[in-house]
């Protein structure tokens, strides 16, 4: 076996990068980083009725996303058809393959008659030993399976497993078109990209046997394996889109950090001690694949938002803009420049679970009020409120745009309510309707100081219009 540890992401192009493939190919990525070996992204397109160019570039994409890089790829198994007819020439020429002609109808009486006798279903060899060669009749060719022993292989995740070959049919490794299956694709590949350890779903674990005793035949060394058990769903079910998203790219159009996502997942049937914060680096170096659970992990969105947000809030502004950058603009709110996005980055983190919520609360810092909130109006803004916000809007007058500061303006919106004797919530609250359109905002003296001098001058003076107009 290579001295250099070489793991790959091998997934299949008939859908998007799901959350189950993006934590194998996280822990396929951690494990390969954690021993400075090599991380392999295959795409094994062989289903062509079904593989998309639309589902590659979404697995790509998803990858970059989550800057998931790797080594070497991607493979595309499509363009290896030559390579996967050489290996099964030499499986018939050694005689470890054979040519099946069975009919489709005599495979499925087949079938039909062993379930009856409450028999497992598989293929009962009997081409096996007919040394088919030149034939016009139709056939596959499949892998002759040995009869006798047992395939062991140490689980890297699940530990001992044991299985007779007698439990393992002639799987088919050609089609009649003469195309290649997958699980024969699987083998060649790993043989030739001499991948060391195959990290991949638990729904595979039947596979492995068989892959195994391909790889003996074709003389090709054994990976080590580690089989990761599914992701559930709140109520216990494998997880799918009943529950919401569950693709990657879901998740980047929902306004999360790939980031959080990432510390997310790699806590989803892996621990070390207590942490639940893990930067890259971190992950990479605690990394151990024999501490992963044998038991499903329960996918809780409550769980991904409290991380997202903790990223929110501690990442550096300047890395989030962009990604908030995109969520207004999904949103048709105008900005004027990236740069200038970080302080309402920074002054909204700790009241937002995503990206996408914070751009939707923000339409009020760019753009016009198109409709306010006329219950929070009717409550709130009251004659007595009325003269309160014309003393408020003279003393913000006078502030000059260097002293436009939080400070000097929760000063002013003090000294208003002092003066005339009321609450600060009393001026703090009609002042936040006014510039806001409704009564949920970060802390007022920021928000006003964040949308602008003159912005919320107008503001204020068109609520002292329209209050004083009906009031008349």
């Amino acid at each position: 076996m290579s001295s250099v540890i070489r793991t790959r992401f091998a997934p299949s192009p008939t859908g998007f990068l799901h959350i189950g493939g993006a934590r194998t190919a996280l822990f396929a990525w951690l494990y390969a980083r954690h021993y400075q070996g090599q991380f392999i992204l295959r795409i094994e397109d062989t289903d062509l009725e079904r593989s998309t160019s639309e589902s590659i570039h979404a697995i790509l994409d998803g990858l970059k996303w989550l800057n998931l890089d790797y080594d070497q790829g991607p493979f595309y198994q499509t363009k290896r058809f030559d390579r996967y007819a050489a290996a099964i020439q030499k499986l018939l020429k050694e005689g470890c393959a054979y040519r099946c002609i069975c009919s489709k109808e005599r495979l499925e009486k087949l079938r039909h008659t062993q379930i009856e006798k409450t028999e497992k279903p598989r293929y009962d060899g009997c081409c096996r030993d007919l040394n088919i060669q030149d034939t016009n009749q139709a056939f596959v060719i499949r892998f002759k399976n040995p009869t006798s022993g047992a395939v062991v292989f140490h689980d890297l995740i699940r530990g001992s497993i044991s299985v007779e070959n007698t439990e393992l049919d002639d799987l088919i490794i050609a089609r009649t078109d003469g195309t290649p299956t997958y699980n024969f694709c699987v083998v060649v590949d790993d043989a030739d990209m001499e991948i060391t350890d195959v990290i991949r779903g638990d729904d595979h674990i039947n596979n492995t046997p068989r892959q195994i005793n391909m790889l003996r035949a074709l003389g090709a060394m054994i990976p080590r394996y580690a089989h990761v058990p599914m992701i559930l769903g709140s109520d216990g079910k494998r997880l799918s889109k009943r529950h919401g998203a569950v693709s990657v790219l879901q998740f980047y159009d929902d306004g999360y950090l790939p980031d959080a996502l990432l510390n997310y997942l790699v806590r989803l049937g892996w621990s070390y001690g207590d942490q639940e914060i893990f930067s890259r680096d971190e992950m990479i170096r605690f990394f151990d694949i024999s501490k992963v659970s044998k038991s499903p992990a329960m996918f809780n969105l409550e769980k991904l938002n409290w991380i997202n947000q903790h990223y929110l809030k501690t990442d550096d502004p300047k890395n989030i803009a962009p990604a908030f950058s995109m969520q207004l603009e999904k949103l048709n709110i105008h900005f004027s420049n990236e740069p200038a996005l970080t302080p309402f980055i920074t002054l909204q983190a700790d009241r937002v679970k995503t990206l996408k919520e914070m751009a939707e609360r923000s339409r009020y810092f760019f753009e016009p009020i198109k409709q306010y909130d006329m219950d929070a109006v009717k409550k709130n803004i009251t004659p007595t409120v009325v003269a309160a916000l014309k003393l408020l809007k003279t003393k913000l007058l006078n502030l000059s745009e260097s002293d436009w500061k939080k400070e000097a303006i929760h000063a002013v919106i003090l000294d208003t309510a002092n003066e005339l004797n009321l609450k600060i919530g009393n001026v703090a609250q009609p002042l936040r309707i006014a510039v806001t359109g409704g009564t949920v905002s970060p802390s007022i003296d920021s928000t006003v100081q964040l949308i602008g001098k003159e912005v919320v001058l107008n503001r204020l003076d068109q609520v002292i219009v329209d209050s004083t107009t009906e009031a008349t």
